[in-house]
């Protein structure tokens, strides 16, 4: 060992020593006090841009759900509004059948089943009118290759596009202008026009459904790939608090050994006056 008054080579290596362990220690203490193991690019360059795109994938897959979940509720809306409209479709199709029983039927009992059928075309268009999710119109015919985003990312696999017919009664052929029972033959083409017409919108609710299934499955798909992207990105870049306090002792046990032998190293050139007689 060379002994020298002007470089203490020994404090000079127990400085060094000492600081390269209290910036370890202030960096286990941050990735303690935040959680964090990677807070910048710092930290681990590789590993942060790893993160980002997880985390974006992550967020992505959140508000995908949330759209996907607003799509179901259109189609809910649209599929009940259908629903009212079979259901006023089957009554008017009984009124028709009724009209075209031509061996019982009078003028003043064609009169009242023809009124009630007319009401019955009437609130088939106002259900048409009136059906909307927010000021979005569902069923007059205007919801046409409408998309729903129900991936993270701009891909038309993450995509799925609604078309909803129009569901008026000129759409479907059983306008007051097409059809009427006022007259038990008049009655007999409004019975077809009507079948007709329950097959029309049953078909297109069927449509509905299908897609309303189809969405419902891609939110199932999304919660799970959010839960293991998240499980991803907390591997990567959340501390792992026993190992980091396993870390953190030692580095105290470190730290106070430093200190003491810097204390000790800075002392050794004091000996050299025992050289000087």
């Amino acid at each position: 060992m060379s002994l020298s008054v002007n470089t203490n080579i020994s404090a000079i290596d127990a400085y060094n020593n000492l600081n390269a362990t209290s910036n370890a220690m202030q960096q286990t203490i941050s990735e303690l006090s935040s959680g964090l193991q990677i807070q910048t690019a710092a930290d681990n360059a590789s590993g942060y841009v790893i993160s980002q795109g997880l985390d974006v994938q992550a967020n992505g897959l959140g508000v995908a759900i949330n759209n996907g979940q607003n799509g179901i509720s259109v189609l809910q809306i649209a599929a009940g509004a259908m629903n009212q409209q079979i259901s006023i479709l089957q009554r008017m199709n009984e009124l028709a059948t009724q009209a075209a029983n031509a061996g019982t039927a009078n003028s003043g009992s064609l009169a009242a089943d023809q009124q009630e059928f007319q009401a019955l075309q009437n609130q088939l268009d106002q259900i048409a009118n009136s059906t909307q999710f927010g000021q979005t119109q569902l069923l007059n015919g205007t919801y046409s290759n409408q998309s729903f985003q129900i991936g993270a990312y701009a891909s038309s696999f993450d995509q799925v596009v609604v078309s909803i017919a129009t569901l008026n009664t000129t759409s479907m052929g059983v306008s007051s202008a097409a059809i009427s029972i006022g007259t038990s033959s008049a009655a007999l083409s409004a019975m077809v026009a009507v079948q007709s017409a329950i097959q029309y919108v049953a078909s297109t609710e069927a449509t509905v459904g299908a897609t309303q299934n189809q969405i419902q499955a891609i939110i199932a798909n999304d919660t799970v790939g959010q839960q293991n992207v998240q499980s991803a990105y907390s591997t990567l870049v959340d501390t792992n608090v026993a190992q980091a306090m396993t870390k953190f002792s030692s580095q105290q046990v470190l730290m106070q050994s430093g200190i003491a032998m810097l204390s000790q190293a800075q002392s050794l050139p004091q000996l050299l006056l025992k050289l000087i007689p």
